[in-house]
């Protein structure tokens, strides 16, 4: 059995954001997330700073929020905190799904034997993770609270993922997808949507086979768009894209955690192997497209355009994503301008 603690406050709020160091007169890249973890220690922050992958990646983590407003006011107070403690060493923060100039393959992997063991496994379709996404926990009143919510919420996340595509570029090259990040991420054993389960004790047992035979340490090592968090006691929705501004942050994880309410309002969705299917070709579409995506509609039986849904799902309507911003400057005046904007975005 899987530690679990679930039961804590229903829908509480927990947020992962992955942000990038970058070097202050160059805007590329800088492998020194770890100078910035140690300053952080007496700073008085709402949360913690901890690595990632790659040296190079700064991971916020607020506390237990019981509601959004709590976990935006936290962010904010994280995202002052990290950008004045960069200024400090000589270095700046930028907020988005991909660097737009540097390439993942030569960035410095974080000293740590977790991820040396992880790269070591994975090769290079570890290598090409520089990227970053949001993270939301949202929290559960127990595991089978928290499978119901996981198959309500699944079919939403492709319109999530194109109300929050920010990684147009890859590598200095704008490829053509809005989202960079979710095509990267598929390249991970263990990633996308997870199998369909018919209860959490399926999932559980699924778990276990991997972790029994050894080719999982635990169920953190699957890298799926959401999963069950049970030691956390929380559903964590891993899909969107990493926010630039932090008004975007906040919407989404407001969205999600009102997602997650709806859906354990409702009875619980019918066990459908082929939704996963309706699910692979959404997430193309939407990383392909953004908001311009047509997708199956979350019931199955009709398409729709993605802003309309995600008009239904905001309960507003949504013109510009951040990867069309990032297009709009990158094309006028050049990717140091994008660098540049992120940059200013993301404390703005």
């Amino acid at each position: 059995m899987i530690e679990a603690n679930f039961g804590g406050t229903p829908f509480s709020i927990g947020v992962e954001e992955e942000l990038m160091v970058l070097d202050r007169d160059s805007l590329e890249l800088a492998p020194r997330a770890a100078e910035l973890i140690a300053a952080a220690g007496g700073a008085g922050l709402p949360g913690m700073l901890k690595s990632e992958l790659f040296a190079s990646a700064l991971e916020l983590n607020t506390g237990v929020c019981e509601s959004a407003e709590e976990a935006a006011a936290a962010l904010g107070e994280l995202r002052r905190g990290a950008v004045e403690l960069a200024e400090g060493l000589g270095l700046r923060i930028a907020a988005a799904g991909s660097h737009p100039k540097s390439r993942p393959e030569d960035q410095e992997i974080a000293d740590e034997p977790r991820y040396e063991e992880f790269v070591a496994y994975a090769g290079v379709s570890a290598r090409r993770q520089g990227v970053n996404g949001l993270h939301v926990h949202v929290g559960m009143q127990s595991p089978e609270a928290c499978f119901h919510a996981l198959e309500g919420v699944l079919p939403w996340l492709p319109v999530v993922l194109a109300l929050s595509v920010n990684s147009p570029y890859l590598a200095g090259e704008e490829t053509g997808l809005m989202s960079n990040r979710a095509e990267v991420l598929a390249q991970l054993p263990r990633s996308g949507a997870p199998p369909a389960f018919r209860s959490y004790a399926d999932w559980e047992e699924f778990i276990d086979r991997f972790v029994r035979l050894g080719i999982s340490a635990d169920y953190t090592r699957f890298w799926w768009d959401i999963r069950p968090h049970p030691r956390l006691g929380t559903l964590e929705i891993r899909i969107p894209d990493q926010p630039t501004a932090l008004e975007r942050t906040v919407e989404l994880v407001a969205a999600l955690r009102a997602l997650c309410m709806n859906v354990l309002g409702k009875p619980a969705v019918r066990y459908d192997p082929a939704g996963r299917g309706l699910y692979q070709q959404n997430r193309w579409a939407a990383s392909r497209f953004g908001l311009g995506a047509e997708l199956f509609h979350p019931d199955g039986e009709r398409t729709a355009r993605a802003s309309e849904l995600a008009t239904e799902l905001l309960g507003r309507e949504v013109s510009q994503t951040e990867a069309d911003l990032q297009l709009e400057v990158g094309r006028a005046r050049g990717l140091d301008a994008v660098c540049a904007d992120l940059v200013e975005r993301t404390l703005s």
